[in-house]
């Protein structure tokens, strides 16, 4: 056998990573518009296109009937926008709704780290959109790929009436520190920030590599606002919640800690050894790392001592999504919160937010990682008329609960690695729930994800459901396994696999009879999270189908579908 025929899957994306740069070869990408699909080598395909924001796109099948736990491609590409922050101008949705148009089959995602991505992308077009979306601010650098990831933050930074602080700033000059250098190109794995000037902590820093929420602490008599630091958190098939340094980080030193921490996450050698095991959140699972230790090795990178950590008031179940008409700090403004159910936005629906943003308001726009769309500085007199204008689009300004709680991953439409199809079987799913249970009044994210990888998040949400595989009357159907209870902030703690699996087709019911139990017998105040924790799995189990069952196994044996297997560790999620 040759050298590279006894290659690990790590050995040969580490022996790529370190021959070639990607972000230094956009010749090479023009070079394949002009040649065709047909010129474009193997390590392109299956590395190189992400660092650009760029995947193959799956063929509708998902990882059924593809080979090495990955589905079968088309010869066109998804590409996902970098929206640092969330923060876009009106001028830049105009042109993603141009590009969707042009390029998309009309169609785009919002993603649940506040990016906007794009499908069906010919290798004929990529170098017009990607030259497009420079002439007005905005690239695709690093939102795919062993780098950083796009740097989350609250999206109503500046303008939010009970803020901390603004950070936005530093989550900007964290996205351009790190996205493109090149001194970070080659890192084990993907890297997520996440920071937070608000008390909600609405872009989930409990999930990221780096986690940072303001905070404010009294030094001499005077109040300085700073930050607390967590670090290691992240979702895929071993969930991971981050872990909080005793370190309180002056504004001054918040750039320099996220540097340490990326040089850190870089010179890991061990986590380069199994691609499967490569975040940050694995030098705690299974290399011995405590917070103490990682503090320390921090500390001696950066060349300076944090002042120790101070109290913080984590948010108790609170609901982050912004949808509605709020407030502003700036007197006389609010903005405006629409729901984009389970992230599906059309080309149309951009070009009249835009419009709308410049019509109502000052042409500021922001995206959020539970898929929805906001506008900003509105002034109090126009949010009504807006409100119905954004309605009258399908952005609705409101909604149920299930509406609004909803998150779904790409699924098998696009994704190779799904096992199940996810948007158009939310909006069924919704659609279900509000003609089963009317009026039902309580708050709660509902996360569906196509495979184990949690894309969609499932380990967070009150009801999270991941993606499988059943054979119902001798043919495999989609079906789902029920993850209960999970939630950030205060009463933090990952979803519950609670034994329960079903075809897809039987979910709504499954939920209903859930929630029916929960509206029954539920204790004075009692919510959802609280509800799921004072019964057993056997007895939520017995819920979700109607009599006592067995519990089943959330991850059988991996077993192949057409010659592919079902489960694998990584994922395409931003």
């Amino acid at each position: 056998m040759t050298k590279n025929a006894q290659e690990t899957k790590a050995q040969r994306v580490e022996r790529l990573k370190r021959s070639k740069n990607p972000w230094e070869a956009l010749e090479e990408i023009r070079r394949f518009a002009r040649e065709g699909f047909e010129s474009i080598p193997p390590e392109w395909l299956g590395t190189y296109f992400r660092w650009w924001g760029v995947y193959t796109q799956g063929d509708g099948a998902g990882v059924t009937g593809g080979q090495n736990g990955e589905g079968r491609a088309l010869q066109c590409f998804m590409v996902r926008i970098r929206i640092p922050n969330g923060l876009l101008r009106s001028e830049q949705l105009r042109i993603i709704a141009d590009l969707t148009r042009r390029y998309a089959h009309g169609i785009a995602d919002i993603t649940v780290r506040q990016n906007i991505q794009l499908h069906w992308v010919t290798i004929e077009a990529l170098p017009d959109l990607l030259e497009a979306l420079a002439k007005v601010g905005l690239n695709t650098t690093g939102s795919c790929g062993d780098v950083t990831r796009n740097v989350t933050g609250c999206p109503v930074a500046g303008v939010d009436a009970d803020e901390i602080c603004d950070a936005s700033p530093i989550a900007l000059a964290a996205s351009r520190m790190l996205a493109g250098n090149g001194d970070f190109y080659n890192l084990p794995r993907k890297f997520k920030i996440s920071i937070a000037g608000c008390r909600v902590w609405c872009p989930y820093p409990e999930i990221n590599d780096i986690g940072l929420t303001a905070t404010t602490r009294v030094l001499r008599g005077t109040p300085e606002v700073g930050f607390s630091l967590r670090v290691a958190g992240g979702l895929s098939t071993d969930p991971h919640l981050g872990v909080r340094l005793n370190a309180f980080v002056r504004w001054h030193q918040v750039l320099p800690a996220i540097l340490g921490i990326a040089e850190l996450f870089r010179d890991s050698e061990v986590l380069r050894e199994h691609r499967e095991r490569a975040r940050l959140k694995f030098l705690f699972l299974q290399q011995g790392w405590t917070a103490e230790s990682f503090l320390e090795e921090l500390q001696r990178r950066i060349g300076f001592q944090f002042d120790p950590a101070v109290e913080e008031l984590p948010p108790a179940d609170v609901y982050r999504d912004h949808v509605g008409i709020h407030p502003q700090k700036q007197p006389g403004h609010c903005y405006v919160g629409a729901a984009v159910l389970r992230g599906r936005i059309t080309a149309e629906q951009m070009h009249a937010a835009a419009d709308l943003a410049d019509r109502f308001a000052a042409g500021e726009l922001r995206t959020t990682n539970m898929q929805n769309l906001l506008i900003v500085n509105v002034p109090r007199f126009n949010t009504e008329s807006l409100a119905k204008e954004l309605d009258a689009i399908g952005l609705r300004v409101g909604g149920s609960p299930f509406y609004r709680g909803t998150i779904a991953c790409s699924g098998t439409e696009f994704c190779k690695l799904a096992i199940t199809e996810t948007k158009s079987f939310s909006r069924w799913l919704v659609e279900e729930l509000d003609e089963r249970l009317p009026g039902f009044d309580q708050h709660l994210k509902l996360h569906v994800t196509g495979c184990p990888n949690s894309c969609g998040q499932h380990w967070i949400a009150d009801i999270g459901i991941d993606g499988k595989k059943m054979k119902v009357d001798g043919r495999l159907v989609d079906a789902y396994y029920f993850c209960l209870g999970g939630a950030l902030g205060l009463h933090q703690g990952t979803a519950r696999p609670v034994g329960y699996r079903c075809p897809a087709t039987e979910v709504p019911e499954a939920i209903e009879r859930l929630l029916r139990q929960y509206l029954a017998t539920r204790q004075a105040g009692e919510n959802l999270r609280r509800f799921f924790a004072r019964h057993t799995d056997t007895k939520l189990r017995e819920f979700l189908a109607g009599a006592p069952v067995e519990a089943v196994s959330r991850d059988v044996p991996a077993v192949s579908i057409g010659g592919a297997l079902t489960q694998s560790a990584g994922g395409d999620g931003d």
